[in-house]
């Protein structure tokens, strides 16, 4: 099941776009004497961050195999692996964060070991 790749990407980096704008202000263009609000390129010359969106994943691949090292008697490792139990709601089902981290794993291409 291929999970949409622009949606939560796109959002994120809106978000960071419009924070560090808020940062960094406006700027004065130098031909016109106008003020006017940085580009993306200008913002990423600024503050040469890591792309937010791999630091999300590579966090969230991090701390899947911290609790898979836990062992199977802890309440983490259990909302990590099992199923929920009782009635779902009505719609398009949750994916389980056990999910989430087996695509992230197949997007940066790791070769998994069961």
């Amino acid at each position: 099941m291929p999970r949409p790749k622009f949606a939560p990407e796109r959002r994120l980096r809106v978000f960071e776009n419009r924070v560090q704008r808020r940062i960094f202000g406006t700027k004065r263009d130098e031909v016109i004497g106008e003020w006017r609000k940085l580009h993306n390129e200008e913002l990423n010359v600024l503050c040469s961050l890591p792309n937010i969106f791999r630091v999300t994943t590579s966090r969230g691949i991090r701390w899947a195999g911290h609790v898979a090292s836990m062992g199977g008697r802890r309440s983490v490792y259990r909302v990590l692996v099992e199923k929920p139990e009782g009635k779902r709601p009505i719609g398009r089902p949750k994916l389980r964060r056990e999910v989430n981290v087996m695509m992230d794993l197949q997007e940066v291409e790791c070769g998994l070991m069961v």
